[in-house]
């Protein structure tokens, strides 16, 4: 099984070259795609040292800022593998633990998993508001999709490439994490929810999302649930790994 790791980035010069170590790092077939939003911070010329030093797999530049979700949409685009991992470029989420999150959908059980920072995982203690905020917009959406997730705004998700690709998606901005879960749900596909650790950045420390973005969630539930395009049932095929595992 090989896992295509997107990675979308934005002004995170501080740290995005220890991230793309850690991700090296990962004993997992993989290859590492880098979608640049616009940054302006010094993070662009990083980037391009870092691809040209093997680090990253392929680089994909975009002329201006144009949001967290185009950058994922971009990434998925160019993902080759049987599965695709989204990873952060804030060090908030671990990439150690995708191979930990890859078992239900190697094993066949799942076609997408959430890394939850509710259920039990170590994780750094911050905001309260932030996490009231982000079990409201989760309990909204469990409402519209009928699922029992604990963590639909989680950054650290998985999903099998040929599903992911399917999908509709549309939203630019902070929007696209409702949107996938939204799509998900359409589709039937089987998701699993496993903890991870979570080391949350303070604003001071370059946080980027807000109360405004909070309030764009809610409509972004409401749309993408509740208007198209919506996603088709997905008639999962039995997993090309499993198949080379049997004839082994």
């Amino acid at each position: 099984m090989t896992v295509s790791i997107v990675i979308p980035v934005y002004n995170e010069s501080a740290t995005v070259e220890e991230l793309l170590r850690r991700v090296a790092s990962v004993p997992i077939t993989k290859e590492v795609i880098v979608v640049d939003d616009g940054s302006s911070d010094g993070t662009r010329p990083l980037l391009t040292h870092l691809h040209e030093s093997g680090l990253i797999d392929q680089l994909v530049l975009h002329d201006r800022n144009r949001g967290k979700g185009a950058a994922l949409r971009t990434g998925f685009r160019y993902a080759t593998a049987d599965v695709v991992a989204v990873q952060d470029a804030d060090l908030e989420y671990d990439p150690g633990e995708i191979p930990r999150l890859l078992a239900p959908i190697a094993d066949g059980r799942a076609d997408a998993v959430y890394g939850s920072r509710f259920l039990g995982g170590p994780h750094r203690v911050l905001f309260f508001w932030h996490m009231i905020g982000n079990r409201f917009l989760t309990l909204l959406s469990n409402v519209l999709t009928d699922l029992n997730l604990t963590d639909m705004e989680t950054c650290q998700k998985l999903v099998r490439r040929e599903l992911l690709q399917s999908l509709p998606l549309t939203v630019d901005r902070f929007g696209i994490e409702p949107e996938i879960t939204a799509r998900l749900a359409q589709a039937k596909a089987r998701i699993y929810e496993m903890p991870v650790s979570y080391d949350g950045r303070s604003y001071a420390e370059g946080k980027k999302i807000g109360w405004k973005d909070g309030f764009s969630a809610i409509w972004f539930i409401l749309r993408c649930n509740l208007m198209g395009p919506k996603a088709r049932p997905w008639d999962a095929p039995r997993p090309a790994w499993l198949e080379e595992d049997a004839e082994e």
